[in-house]
């Protein structure tokens, strides 16, 4: 517990590196006065104008130009002190009015690293956010890095950007709609946005979303025709996508609108941010729902067909998937809101990493889960052997797997552990091993062997539950207080039920043998026997010896085995269950009646 505490300790502190700045603040007055401070001299100095990175540069002059205070504005372009304080209000001002215009196409939000984005042909310590065109006039918007004594390494609007600024601005004032318009709706701004364009947006928002209704309408007419073939799920199921496909058709048929209308760059520039919010949020809820019903629909299928294990599996796995487009579309978001993502990901990977050490067993347990259900070694209902312990099993969680012991008690062995552990499943056995060993009396005539050797092959053979090709009875041991006959069959069945009433038969009929033969079995050289022993029964032992002699005289001695001819023959000639068996009985049929 206090490994997972630390871990979760150590992730937090990562993610902090990328909050904004005001929350970061916030943190730091949380935190202990008493944290040693760093030497102030150590640390490079800071912009107050916010210009350390591409995109706070340029928003930081559309800020001061959208307030009006342009002399602050002037301090985002490359100029010298004298050019600046001349003609730094009017260039900013141009410029403001060219970058507000549809003459500039680009953007302005995501170069939020300090050095600068790479891009093919700009060289290093510039960054070019875009171009503005209008008439036969055209210039880069660039932005060059250089150094300030009193800020450090700062961005600044090139001056190469600046010398056409005169220019553009010339060709755009000639080309503005709000010319034609009345100027109660031109001089009236909200937010930096006339009023005609308020009214622009308002009337787009229905209209955009009637075009997105279409676009689905005419979408809908091929699954329909799908649906007419294989049923009605498919139209089910694309009803569930309808409102985010409806969300993510009418925005972006609304952002293309919008572009043609000509709002200020600022302004622009917030409206996308937030209509990219609501494009991350309807595919996250498209994907979310594709995701779901395509695995449902495999899992359906899995268990259709017996495949528990892969159901379970793919439960699983629609369970991570959607964790994880939940954190895709999270850090997509934050990415749109300009976070330093690469910050983020380095924060969450030193924060996932730590909770890993926090939590191993339970991504050991997770991960042996995922082996036990995709290898299907077992499933729910199968008598299995795990390790000493053997049971029914009940449930297989994602991190630990139930049996039902013989003992009626409820055993939990975690995944991590069924992983690696010899198993065995005895309900996918498709015979059962019946193996003993019979001692007879040290003082048996070889040719008493032989009798038992042979009628119990028989006996085997003939057995309809006992698989023929594996029987193995052979004398395999002279002791010092018996002779050792080993017996090993197979017998057809997977019931253990049902395989112990074939054992009992089988032993039961081998007691037989071996009162026919008049022997008996050897007992233990500890045993003080207090009772006169009987011995060996002349009259059957000699019977035995005497047909041994008759089969060697016919040289039909089955010695090492019977012939294939007589296996064959011997093939199910045994009843079972016996004729006096209560199995047998018909219904209706008294014991009476049926003797």
């Amino acid at each position: 517990m206090i490994s997972f505490v630390k871990a979760s300790l150590v992730f937090v502190l990562s993610l902090a590196a990328f909050l904004p700045p005001s929350v970061q603040t916030m943190f730091s007055q949380v935190l202990p006065s008493s944290m040693p401070a760093t030497s102030s001299t150590a640390n490079p100095p800071v912009d107050p104008l916010n210009r350390a990175t591409p995109s706070g540069s340029v928003l930081g002059f559309l800020q001061a130009a959208q307030s009006g205070d342009y002399s602050i504005a002037a301090q985002y372009l490359q100029m010298n002190a004298a050019r600046r304080q001349a003609e730094g209000e009017q260039i900013a001002t141009q410029l403001k009015a060219v970058m507000d215009s549809p003459a500039f196409t680009g953007r302005v939000g995501g170069f939020t690293q300090a050095e600068g984005t790479p891009q093919e042909g700009v060289a290093l310590g510039r960054q070019k956010l875009g171009t503005m065109s209008s008439g036969d006039v055209e210039a880069d918007l660039d932005l060059v890095r250089v150094s300030d004594p009193s800020a450090g390494k700062i961005w600044l609007i090139s001056s190469d950007t600046l010398a056409k600024v005169p220019e553009l601005y010339d060709q755009v004032e000639a080309r503005r709609v709000e010319r034609k318009l009345p100027s109660a709706l031109v001089k009236h701004q909200i937010a930096g946005v006339p009023l005609w364009q308020w009214l622009a947006l308002l009337i787009a928002a229905p209209a955009t979303a009637g075009i997105g209704w279409l676009i689905l309408v005419f979408l809908e007419i091929p699954v329909r025709w799908w649906a007419r073939r294989r049923g009605q799920v498919e139209i089910a199921n694309w009803r569930t996508v309808s409102p985010p496909a409806w969300l993510l058709t009418g925005t972006l048929a609304h952002q293309i609108f919008v572009r043609y209308l000509g709002i200020a760059l600022l302004p622009r520039h917030y409206y996308f941010q937030f209509t990219s919010i609501l494009l991350i949020l309807s595919a996250t809820w498209i994907v979310w729902h594709a995701v779901r019903w395509s695995l449902r629909r495999v899992r359906n299928r899995a268990l259709a067909r017996g495949h528990a294990g892969t159901g379970s599996l793919m439960l699983l796995g629609e369970r991570i998937l959607k964790a994880l487009i939940f954190v895709v579309g999270v850090l997509a978001v934050l990415g749109s809101l300009g976070f330093n993502m690469s910050t983020a990901l380095a924060g969450l990977g030193i924060g996932g990493l730590a909770i890993g050490f926090g939590a191993q067993k339970t991504i050991e347990n997770l991960f042996g889960g995922v082996s036990v259900l995709g290898d299907e070694v077992f499933r729910v209902g199968d008598v299995c052997r795990f390790g000493d312990r053997t049971g029914v099993v009940e449930d297989i969680g994602l991190r630990s797997t139930r049996i039902r012991t013989e003992e009626r008690t409820l055993l939990a062995i975690p995944n991590g552990t069924v992983a690696t552990i010899n198993l065995e499943n005895l309900t996918r056995r498709d015979k059962i091993l019946f193996k003993t060993t019979l001692g007879l009396r040290p003082e048996s005539k070889p040719d008493h062997v032989r009798f038992v050797l042979s009628d119990i092959r028989r006996l085997l053979y003939s057995h309809p539950k006992v698989e023929t090709k594996t029987v193995r009875v052979r004398f395999t041991d002279i002791a010092a207080g018996s002779l050792n006959i080993e017996l090993l069959a197979y017998i057809l069945t997977r019931d253990f039920n049902e395989f112990a009433a074939v054992r009992e038969d089988l032993l039961l009929r081998i007691m037989d043998v071996m009162e026919d033969s008049g022997g008996s079995l050897a007992l233990p050289s500890q045993t003080l026997y207090l009772s006169r022993d009987g011995g060996v029964e002349k009259e059957k032992a000699d019977n035995a010896v005497r047909k041994i002699a008759e089969l060697r005289e016919g040289k039909q001695l089955p010695f090492p085995d019977f012939h294939e001819e007589d296996i064959s023959s011997f093939k199910g000639s045994i009843e079972y269950p016996q004729p006096e068996s209560a199995v047998r009985k018909q219904p209706g049929q008294s014991a009476k009646t049926r003797s």
